[in-house]
Parts: C-alpha cells; sequence; structure tokens
C-alpha cells in the first residue's frame, strides 16, 4: 500500500459535529447508535464498577485488550520495549487489563519470534511486569484498588513463526481449502495428532500454573483470530476426539480448564473468543477485499453457510458452556487479522499485507457491537467484554456510553488506541476533552511494522517511536509498496 493511498471513505476526523456524524451514518445507512452528549463522571457508566463471583471487583468499565507483542528477546523474555508498553496499561485508567499481551506457552507455539513465552525460564521476568504494572498504577492512581490484571495464554497454531518473520512453521488442526495455499502449505501438510494436543494442553496448565504463581489474577485461554483456540472451533471434518462435533471441537478449552483447576486452584480464567467469522478475504480489484468464492463454507464459527453473514447459533452454545465451567469474563473479537481483518479491525488504512476496506469501516463496528449486545442479551451473567471500537476515534466515547448504558456490554475495550493514546480511558472516565493528537487514525502502521521484522509500535503519534530509526526504515517500506 503506498503511502499516497487515498482513501475512499470519509476520514472520521472530518465528521466535526454529532450532527456530522448522523449525517454520515444515515447516508451509508448504518444504523450505529451513540450519545451526543457525555455524561459527567458522578453519573457515566464508563466509573460503573463490576463485581465478580470470585469477590473481586472490576474498577470501572473500560478495559485493556491484549495485542501480540513483537519486541521481546528471541528467548521470550520481555524487553525494554515490551515494559514501555506495560506502563501505558499501568496508567491508562482502565481497571480490567483483560491479558495484558497475547504470551506463548512454548517457544514452538509463537507468532513471531520476538513474541514471550511464560515458562520456568522466564517465570521471574512476568514477576517483575506485574509489579512494574502494581508500581505505575499506584504511582498514578494512589492505590490499585479495583484493578484485575490477567495474562493471554496462546498458542499460535496455523500462524506460528517461531524462528522467523518470514517463515510460517505452522501446526494446523486440519487442511484449509483456502487458508493452505494463502500460507504456503500443501493439502496434505501434516495435522497435530491428538497426542500432540494433549502435550499443548499440558503446556497451557503449566503457564496457568506459573502466571498464578506470578500473581496474576486470571488467565485468557485465547480463542481469537485464528489462532489453535479458535481453530478447533471450526474443525468440523477433523476425526477423533478434537474435531467434527461442537463437543469435540470444545474439548481442548474443556481439558485446558479440567487442568487448570485441578493443578491452579482458585485461578480464575477468561476467553477472548472469536464470536463471528468469515470466509478469508483476498485483494480484488483496485485493491480492494473480497472473500474467497465458495458455494458453501463451513469453517466460520460464527457464520452463516456460505461465509459471508453472522450466526450465532454455536457461539450462544460455546458461551452457554464456558458458563457451565465457572468462567465469567468473555471478551468479544471476531474473524482474524490473517485472512479477514476489516472484520476484527477496521480501518481506512490497511497494513503493507492487507486489502483497501471492502465496506465503509463503521460496518464493521457496528457488527462487533450488535453481535456483543446479542451475546450479552442472551447470557446476562456473563462479564461481556466488547471491542473494536478505535475506529470511532473522537466518537468512542459517545459510542461506548451508549452501549455501557443501555447494557449492551459491561466493558468496552481499548487495543491500538491504547499505543497511541494510552491515557484516554482515564480521560473518559474524568470527563476531560480527548487530545485529537493521540486518537489512534487507523495508520495501522502498528501492524504494518511487524509484519515486515520491525518492533511494532504507534509510529506515526508516539514521540518514543517517531524518533527511532525503525520509524525511517518503515517508511521505507511504505513507499516501496
Amino acid at each position: 500500500m503506498s503511502t499516497k493511498y487515498k482513501p475512499k471513505y470519509t476520514r472520521v476526523a472530518q465528521l466535526k459535529t454529532a450532527a456530522d456524524l448522523k449525517k454520515h451514518l444515515e447516508s451509508n445507512g448504518i444504523d450505529l447508535s451513540f450519545d451526543e452528549t457525555l455524561l459527567p463522571p458522578a453519573e457515566s457508566p464508563f466509573n460503573t464498577a463490576i463485581p465478580l463471583k470470585s469477590g473481586k471487583t472490576i474498577g470501572n468499565s473500560l478495559c485493556i485488550l491484549p495485542m501480540e507483542g513483537w519486541d521481546g528477546t528471541l528467548d521470550g523474555k520481555p524487553t525494554e520495549f515490551t515494559k514501555n508498553r506495560w506502563v501505558k496499561f499501568a496508567v491508562s485508567g482502565a481497571k480490567l487489563l483483560f491479558g495484558c499481551e497475547a504470551v506463548a506457552v512454548c517457544h514452538e507455539g509463537k507468532a513471531n519470534p520476538n513474541q514471550l513465552v511464560m515458562n520456568e525460564d522466564n517465570f521471574e521476568e512476568f514477576v517483575n511486569l506485574r509489579q512494574l504494572i502494581l508500581d505505575k498504577h499506584t504511582e498514578k492512581f494512589g492505590s490499585t484498588d479495583g484493578l484485575v490484571i490477567g495474562l493471554q495464554l496462546t498458542h499460535s497454531g496455523r500462524f506460528c513463526k517461531p524462528n522467523s518473520h518470514k517463515k510460517f512453521e505452522s501446526k494446523i488442526l486440519y487442511s484449509h481449502p483456502f487458508l493452505n495455499q494463502k500460507f504456503g502449505m500443501e493439502a496434505d501438510y501434516p495435522v497435530l495428532t491428538d497426542e500432540e494436543i494433549d502435550e499443548i494442553i499440558e503446556l497451557y496448565v503449566k503457564a496457568a500454573v506459573l502466571a498464578q504463581k506470578a500473581g496474576f489474577d486470571f488467565v485468557d485461554i485465547k480463542h481469537c483470530h485464528g489462532y489453535l483456540g479458535h481453530e478447533f472451533l471450526s474443525a468440523v471434518d477433523r476425526p477423533g476426539k478434537y474435531g467434527g462435533s461442537f463437543e469435540n471441537r470444545t474439548r481442548y478449552l474443556r481439558n485446558i480448564v479440567a487442568g487448570i483447576e485441578q493443578a491452579a486452584l482458585g485461578l480464575e480464567m477468561g476467553i477472548r473468543v472469536s464470536a463471528f467469522d468469515f470466509l478469508p478475504f483476498k485483494k480484488g480489484l483496485n485493491e480492494q477485499g473480497e472473500p474467497e468464492k465458495a458455494e458453501t463454507y463451513p469453517y466460520a464459527f460464527g457464520g452463516r453457510e456460505d461465509g459471508l453473514g453472522v450466526d450465532l447459533e454455536e457461539p450462544k452454545a460455546f458461551l452457554g458452556l464456558a458458563q457451565s465451567l465457572g468462567i465469567q469474563m468473555i471478551c468479544i473479537t471476531g474473524g482474524s487479522p490473517y485472512y479477514n481483518p476489516h472484520l476484527m479491525r477496521p480501518a481506512l488504512f490497511p497494513p503493507s499485507d492487507g486489502y483497501q476496506p471492502p465496506e465503509e469501516p463503521f460496518n464493521g463496528v457496528k457488527r462487533q457491537i450488535d453481535v456483543t449486545a446479542e451475546l450479552k442479551k442472551d447470557f446476562p451473567e456473563l462479564v461481556i467484554i466488547g471491542s473494536g471500537y478505535s475506529y470511532l476515534q473522537e466518537w468512542l466515547p459517545n459510542v461506548a456510553q451508549y452501549v455501557l448504558r443501555t447494557g449492551m456490554a459491561d466493558s468496552v475495550g481499548f487495543g491500538r488506541m491504547v499505543l497511541s493514546y494510552p491515557t484516554m480511558p482515564d480521560d473518559m472516565m474524568n470527563g476531560r476533552t480527548m487530545t485529537r493528537n493521540l486518537i489512534c487514525r487507523t495508520f495501522s502502521d502498528c501492524t504494518t511494522a511487524p509484519r515486515n521484522g520491525i518492533i511494532s509500535g504507534c509510529y506515526p503519534l508516539d514521540p518514543f517511536y517517531k524518533k527511532r530509526p525503525e520509524a525511517e526504515e518503515l517508511k521505507a517500506i511504505k513507499e516501496s509498496l
């Protein structure tokens, strides 16, 4: 994608007033509700505490979402870049840190060579990371009351790249008609055996034990974005005990939960799940995204049979299962950044390996909000965290307030937005005017950089990254595309 790209859709920054936003949404046929006026802090739903059945209380209804780190050491330890990002989480004002970062349960399960890994050798590093959050949060807010900190545990499955930024070393559950070809795997590429899956489950349990010892309040058993947990949910034609029926496809989750309950007594668990999925998309005419062609598509968990719409029958069964297992916190997302990123990360400017948005990005925001609201309605006792809000930019607080005020979610999560504007949650809760020059404009540099082997960060807006030599390297890469 050239830096000279002119977006097809109106930039959010041009929608200066509530009337502008309303007109834009109406003219594009997007029924996205928002509050024109923000409530004062004493009345704001942003400041609503969330009690958990464990006895803990989340101090407010804003959340930091886990993101994949690209700046650890090759043996999975944090660097100063990693710590810099965790400090942003600590001072954000959000009281729920839903996983902090995607942490692999083993070296082979890393999505990139610089992803963090939870193991005995790295244990003390995680003790220190958690303490860093506690210290910085206390320094800014006076105490850690209401702060709930999780650690997201992951195995990247099909998207493992443990030793090279460019070479996949995929661990797959079944041969996918589009993804095998897209990522350079033959149709007969070997799949994980049931015994290998059992071993991965044991690694999750060991990592959870270490997370509990390090002081984390819960672990997030990642089931989203095309990684291993998510791929289990679509393994409809895999034979054996881990594929086929819904019961078999969720055995992985059930066995991890059972193992954690036995080995890490009292440790809470959460799940970030892609509650809907579509066909993989690719560049089409004018580099705009278009779906692969298929008469039927059985691999979209939470998707219609044609792969181009939402069907929540199985996701509702999944949330029912999670609830029966005693899991209370569920973070809702959708799709995968590898094959249909516009679903989970609506943006005006795609990353270097992406495609131009195939729909007005507000549609992507609305889809995630609507799915989250329907699931919350059916599962009122679960703590449901929404995501996909960054594209709203200046209007994020107005939409988030409406969502929380009307019970469409319990908490609103921030991902890439916090990279450029770490204190946005604190500003929202205290009724401060947003700082416009910190607002994420979805330039996607935080994805383009790591896709090209460069540390991830907000190069356009964060002075820490803007001044680094990697910023010039990234600029040259974008200009060459």
